[in-house]
């Protein structure tokens, strides 16, 4: 597996909790030093484990809040 590096540069804020501590987040993380994104991932606890997840940009994260206010839950 090829290797990378990410910095989490704001913590956004914890979406659910799940089983054994892991949370659901979304957070703004550089990857490989690049400009950051909103991302949406599972985190173990202390962060020595994450899940597969989802990066957005802005526009991105727009465009899903969009489809999500028009969401009726």
């Amino acid at each position: 597996m090829a290797e990378f590096s990410y910095e989490i540069t704001e913590e956004l804020g914890v979406i659910a909790e799940g089983r054994g501590g892991w949370a659901k987040e979304l957070n703004l993380v550089s990857w490989n030093g690049r400009e950051p994104k909103y991302d949406i991932r599972d985190w173990a606890p202390g962060r020595e484990k994450m899940g597969k997840g989802i990066s957005l940009t802005a526009e991105e994260l727009k465009g899903l809040r969009d489809l999500l206010n028009d969401l009726e839950l």
